[in-house]
């Protein structure tokens, strides 16, 4: 749709949509309702200008994501509300109509949730073979490399090693080199450690097997139009954060989804937001810095953008390497390289000790919160909640 059919709609805010119906003649005061929905606009403009500022070595980390998740958070609690004050309004045929599509859209939100559930397991297991990696080849303050380490050592590390690279090929990778190191990787626990990934799997919100994030993010923002400036009147202006919830919603869940290991990931949903919402440059500006990101020749491949498993990725290799260099007895300049590489393992390993129960639990808070918000929706729809 030309934006020449609804400029002014929020370009010039829903109040000045409003003075251009009075009477030049007469003047006009801003209804609360008005006022409510401005701020509401200003609201998610502030949230989402905030993480903008972020730097490259900032976005896409578990802190950043989990910022993220609080402004979506607070948008939806200011959303609910707007929808428990204004719940006469949703009655009218095109408002009752809006309203419902939302909440489909967002029943279609809490799938990506629990296949993000998923991909929060499948990062703990890599952290698991982090762990007896950094432990192999743990020297301890002040001992010897020489005297701790040894080929056993090595082997013990270089096999977590192998592991953790398999588990961390993007699933359209998988299939054909993973197998072939199989065999060499835990031995006999490797099957426990598939029977843990079961047990994992079987206590979260795992979705089937046929699921597709990409489809997901697809059905999310299929038919998402933009709402003109005879919707914003024939809804008393409610259209509008009906508008911006959908599209705030759908760039969460897309965010999600290229940050986090899940199933048949893929970023191309298409997402635009027209420049005439306060909130749309910042919110655009995100999108691409995250797209360009993904583009980067060392991400393309990645079964995540996450920050942390960047992080894995680096440093595991670099360990990996390093382990298939050495030559024993280690050499002084080599005991210092083992002491720096194991260094930047156990910095990811803390990383992700210290980042990954909190991230979940916003994950967590956001699914719960969007149930929460549907339910009480329906209700005032005069429906019966599935």
């Amino acid at each position: 749709m030309p934006a020449t059919d609804y400029q002014g709609s929020f370009g010039r805010s829903l109040l000045s949509l409003r003075r251009d119906q009075v009477d030049s003649t007469g003047a006009h005061e801003p209804t609360s309702m008005e006022v409510e929905l401005d701020s509401f606009q200003r609201q998610v403009t502030e949230r989402f200008v905030d993480l903008t500022v972020s730097g490259s070595d900032e976005i896409l980390s578990l802190e950043w994501i989990g910022k993220l998740l609080d402004a979506f958070l607070c948008c939806q609690e200011e959303f609910r509300a707007i929808i428990v004050n204004h719940r006469s309004q949703l009655q009218k045929p095109q408002m009752d109509r809006l309203i419902a599509d939302y909440f489909e859209r967002s029943v279609k939100a809490l799938d990506v949730c629990n296949a993000i559930r998923d991909g929060i397991e499948q990062i703990r297991q890599w952290q698991k073979l982090i762990e007896i990696v950094t432990c192999a080849l743990d020297t301890g303050a002040g001992v010897s490399v020489q005297r701790l380490l040894g080929e056993g050592q090595f082997r013990r590390a270089k096999k977590a090693l192998i592991d953790l690279a398999i588990g961390m090929l993007d699933e359209k990778e998988s299939s054909g080199s993973a197998l072939a190191h199989r065999n060499r990787s835990f031995g006999r626990n490797k099957d426990n450690h598939h029977r843990s990934m079961g047990h994992f799997r079987s206590l979260s919100w795992s979705v089937s097997r046929s699921w597709s994030a990409a489809r997901q993010l697809q059905a999310i923002g299929n038919n998402l139009v933009t709402p003109r400036a005879s919707d914003i009147m024939a809804t008393n202006g409610l259209a509008v954060p009906v508008y911006t919830m959908t599209s705030i919603l759908l760039f969460v869940m897309w965010v999600l989804v290229a940050a986090i290991p899940c199933q048949d990931r893929g970023l191309q949903v298409h997402f635009y937001v027209p420049r005439h919402f306060q909130w749309a440059a910042p919110v655009m500006l995100l999108h691409d810095r995250i797209l360009e990101e993904s583009k980067k020749r060392d991400r393309k491949n990645a079964c995540g953008l996450l920050r942390e498993i960047h992080h894995i990725e680096r440093s595991s290799r670099l360990v990996g390497e390093l382990a298939d260099s050495v030559h024993f007895p280690l050499t002084e300049e080599e005991e210092v390289e083992v002491k720096h590489r194991v260094q930047e393992l156990v910095q990811v390993y803390e990383a992700l000790k210290q980042g990954l129960d909190p991230f979940e639990r916003k994950v967590r808070e956001v699914f719960h919160r969007i149930v929460r918000s549907r339910t009480e929706g329906l209700d005032s729809l005069g429906r019966v909640s599935e």
